[in-house]
């Protein structure tokens, strides 16, 4: 009875390739509190199908048009009862223990806002492609240097309590959502870093990161500027540097990458290990 309902939502829309690992994932955790919800937002691939089978091991799930991802996490956190809450996307895969070490980080710190650990990178067909690694944040941290070098959205949850003083995920973004509710949340309480894997995230050429890596760096830069990161340096330099990797040749921007071998190229490059 001392341990705390984890409430998970998984946002979905056409990702039936991939959706059923990701339940399995959360079904699968030996930790006993769990509340899964699933908001579909109408996927017309079989999605639908899929979650059917699982539906009496969800606490909620839909299948209905919805105004995006953004729409949908917001949906199921409002059904969610837990005193932990994080989404899951439909391509990415929470690892075995990781609730459980996730519960234990938040009760050693009272004071915690936000847990998040490592994850390992995969692809499309679920081959590892690398390990991600998170580190000690705070809020200036994040504004100064961005979301990637801390903290994997795959690879984070948050107290629910702090999450509704600060507010849910701005329905007006689609691609930063989640480092701005980062920033919100590390404004008014502590983010601890659990040194272990806790999630697969998964790079593949339909994610949106990938297929609109251009309106992400520019909803990023937007979402800095409104907690008094605009005229930051680094994030600047960062964006132009994309671009520039961005107008060379495709051969180019892959050897460039071979020669990084840094996954996170291969997110903000906008395609695949083998340079399509």
């Amino acid at each position: 009875m001392n341990q705390p309902l984890v409430s998970i939502v998984t946002p979905s829309f056409n990702q039936a390739q991939f959706l059923e690992e990701t339940i399995r994932s959360v079904l699968e955790q030996e930790y006993p509190r769990i509340e899964y919800i699933i908001c579909d937002g109408g996927s017309t691939d079989g999605s639908a199908d899929i979650i059917r089978r699982y539906a009496d091991r969800l606490a909620w799930w839909c299948s209905e048009r919805d105004a995006g991802q953004s729409d949908a996490i917001n949906k199921g956190w409002r059904r969610a009862s837990g005193q932990v809450w994080a989404y899951l996307n439909s391509d990415d895969v929470l690892l075995p223990g990781a609730v459980r070490a996730v519960v234990a980080a938040f009760q050693a710190h009272p004071g915690a806002g936000i847990v998040h650990g490592d994850w390992i990178w995969i692809d499309a067909a679920g081959a590892e492609q690398g390990a991600g690694h998170g580190a000690p944040t705070d809020f200036r941290k994040l504004l100064r240097d961005g979301q990637i070098q801390y903290v994997a959205q795959a690879a984070s949850f948050y107290r629910s309590a702090i999450v509704r003083q600060v507010g849910l995920i701005d329905p007006g973004l689609h691609l930063s959502m989640d480092y701005d509710l980062l920033l919100r949340l590390a404004r008014v309480a502590a983010a601890v870093y659990v040194p272990q894997p806790l999630a697969r995230v998964r790079l593949h050429a339909t994610a949106k990161t990938s297929a609109l890596t251009e309106r992400h760096w520019q909803e990023s830069l937007a979402v800095r500027a409104r907690y008094g990161g605009r005229y930051l340096l680094k994030p600047r330099l960062g964006y132009w540097r994309y671009r520039t990797l961005r107008a060379l040749p495709a051969p180019v921007q892959a050897a460039f990458r071979r020669w990084r071998n840094s996954p996170n190229d291969w997110v903000w490059l906008g395609v695949n290990r083998e340079g399509k």
